[in-house]
């Protein structure tokens, strides 16, 4: 079963892949020339010398793109199999697509949009190439830090829902969340490294799109996965006893 949910998820990865470059591609990608496009013209007015592109545009928004968004999405895909494997029916008496919608509206809420809300995406022309590493480092440990307190919160609702029900436990576990979070945003050092004149339509626009491409990956897992998976566990099952997924 886990090897049938394993290939299942990979294979819907890489249709929420060629669903993300859809979206790069009309969102996404305009952003990123007028993004290169400030940055040559201000190199031209400073007088630095053009530096030759090891990897042409044309590339990078095609080829490159592809390429990054199929090794995202199969890997994603794979691994969001693994946790649906291991949520279902631990966290509720849910059917397998209600069980794959949750863990991607967790997953998108606490790989994705927690970060994004610290440290948001930036096109070319914004941030310094001496504090990439840097930036890189703080971005990384923000995933860790979400996927922590997302631990701890689990933990904490697992523990009071025979004292509190259900529902007031998972109220409990999102207010532990929000708040250890909250503390989190505060210790961890802000980055700001937007020049002055930088179009601040050209950023806004860019975030948005980096949100609706991730949207579209997790919306893809969670949907198209959770509705295969409720359909093969449909067939599977029918008239015989419930079968039980895990790992």
């Amino acid at each position: 079963m886990m090897r049938t949910l394993l290939i299942r998820g990979m294979l819907v990865g890489l249709a929420a892949a060629a669903l993300a470059y859809v979206v790069a591609w009309f969102l996404g990608e305009p952003q990123v020339a007028l993004a290169i496009s400030f940055e040559e013209a201000k190199a031209a007015a400073s007088g630095e010398m053009h530096e030759h592109e090891v990897v042409s545009r044309t590339v990078q928004e095609t080829f490159g793109l592809i390429t990054a968004l199929i090794v995202y999405g199969v890997a994603f895909g794979g691994l969001f199999s693994i946790a649906f494997a291991f949520a279902h029916g631990r966290i509720g008496d849910f059917r397998p697509r209600t069980t794959a919608a949750l863990v991607a509206l967790v997953g998108f809420v606490v790989i994705y949009v927690v970060p994004f809300l610290k440290y948001p995406p930036n096109p070319p022309a914004v941030g310094s190439e001496d504090t990439i590493g840097s930036r890189t480092t703080l971005y990384v440990t923000m995933i860790v830090l979400s996927l922590f307190t997302t631990a701890v919160a689990l933990y904490a609702g697992r523990r009071l829902a025979p004292r509190l029900g259900g529902w007031n436990a998972a109220l409990v576990a999102v207010g532990v969340f929000a708040v250890i979070i909250g503390i989190i945003y505060v210790v961890m050092p802000a980055v700001n490294e937007v020049p002055a004149d930088f179009s601040a339509t050209v950023l806004w626009r860019f975030r948005l799109a980096s949100l609706a491409i991730q949207l579209t990956v997790w919306g893809t897992l969670g949907l198209l996965f959770g509705g295969l998976t409720d359909r093969a566990l449909g067939r599977r099952t029918a008239g015989a006893p419930a079968a039980v997924v895990g790992v």
